[in-house]
């Protein structure tokens, strides 16, 4: 029996189709359940198949022919008008924010942190600011004198002492000196190892964690020891009889810096390393087979794809080396003579705890605190506008 077109069809179905309806009522929508009708042009996809579109005209021919098409027609309406419904729903769900979106759920896991966060962090710095312009000595400490309001009082005095700006510009010269001794020596010994075995691998490895977990106390106290004038062993293989380096202002800030460097490599070789150990293999080898060198690798290659990495690392030695205390107020006992190799933290106690100024103290803590947001903001700045991202 030869298979008929449909009504109001337009095309006649593969002869041998098995799975074509045969009769005149029965079609593809019929066979669906209620509620799942399709719109006229889902329709006529559904029955033309590969055969293209239906025309208008015969299309409305059969709808017209066929049992219940009025019922049809309404249900392809209905479809089509939730179907515009849901997309316009979908559309307004993707412009909803992200809190709308997740709720108050991760908010919820966060508050602890941030709770701890406030009373350790927020609280004190609120507390630096409020003394910072405060009349706050000893004698309101104790309660023989009340606090007065100062305003921009201690700030006034603060910028008018030739001492501090002194102070501000030996520590801004050390904290560079620091960061970049670091950042040099962190990151060649991260690129030895991985060029060495794995025992002297272990070994670096081994004795730069030891002096990263070595407390600044002892270390500082240990290389006082190495370079003592009458029992070190550094004047001894050198030839310098008594000689003191903590007596000089230059020596003295270069052996601080020594032990700074020593116990703050570690930090940025461990980085540096595991970035170095994620960059895939075959970059590396091209770079080699081209004939560049181990520095152009670094600079052309490695140091571009390590670059979010060195921000981290960079921003972190910045804040570290500016607010050096231990490091100058234990081997330079207190700032040097005649408060040589005073920087900002220690010039700071010094105004604060030995002359009872709590409040121009206080106003040294936020001088220090703004410089450190200005320095990481700009720099992160700079990076942006190169387009990294980070």
């Amino acid at each position: 029996m030869t298979n008929r077109p449909l009504p109001g069809s337009g095309s006649v179905p593969p002869s041998g189709d098995a799975q074509t309806p045969k009769g005149p009522g029965p079609t593809a929508t019929s066979a669906r359940a209620p509620g799942t009708a399709l719109s006229a042009a889902a329709e006529t996809a559904v029955r033309g198949g590969a055969a293209g579109p239906v025309p208008v005209k015969s299309r409305q021919a059969g709808a017209a022919n066929r049992p219940g098409s009025g019922a049809g027609s309404g249900a392809s309406r209905g479809a089509d008008r939730g179907l515009g419904r849901g997309l316009g729903r979908g559309a307004g769900a993707g412009r909803r924010s992200p809190l709308a979106r997740g709720g108050w759920t991760p908010w919820l896991y966060l508050a602890p942190a941030l709770v701890v966060l406030g009373g350790l962090l927020v609280y004190p710095v609120y507390q630096l600011g409020l003394i910072s312009f405060l009349e706050y000595t000893q004698a309101q400490v104790s309660g023989g004198e009340p606090t007065t309001f100062q305003g921009l009082g201690n700030y006034a005095t603060l910028f008018k002492d030739e001492q501090f700006w002194q102070v501000l510009l030996a520590t801004v010269v050390f904290a560079a000196a620091c960061v970049v001794s670091t950042l040099a020596l962190g990151c060649a010994l991260a690129v030895l190892l991985t060029r060495v075995r794995a025992v002297p691998r272990l070994a670096l490895m081994l004795a730069a964690l030891g002096a990263w977990a070595t407390p600044a106390v002892t270390g500082s106290t240990v290389w006082l020891l190495l370079f003592d004038p009458d029992f070190g062993p550094v004047n001894r293989v050198l030839g310098l009889g008594d000689h003191s380096w903590t007596y000089g202002r230059y020596s003295a800030f270069a052996l601080v810096l020594l032990e700074v460097v020593w116990c703050s490599f570690p930090f940025v070789m461990v980085t540096v390393y595991a970035g170095i150990r994620a960059v895939p293999t075959e970059v590396l080898e091209a770079a080699s087979l081209d004939g560049a060198s181990q520095w152009r690798i670094w600079r052309s290659v490695l140091a571009p794809m390590l670059r979010p990495i060195l921000v981290v690392v960079t921003i972190q030695s910045v804040i570290w080396d500016f607010k050096v205390f231990t490091q100058i107020y234990v081997m330079t006992n207190g700032g040097g003579i005649a408060g040589q190799n005073l920087v900002l933290n220690v010039y700071a106690y010094q105004k604060a705890f030995a002359s009872s100024q709590y409040g121009l103290g206080s106003a040294i803590g936020v001088v220090m605190l703004l410089m450190l947001l200005a320095v990481t903001l700009v720099y992160l700045r700079l990076l942006r506008r190169q387009g990294e991202e980070l």
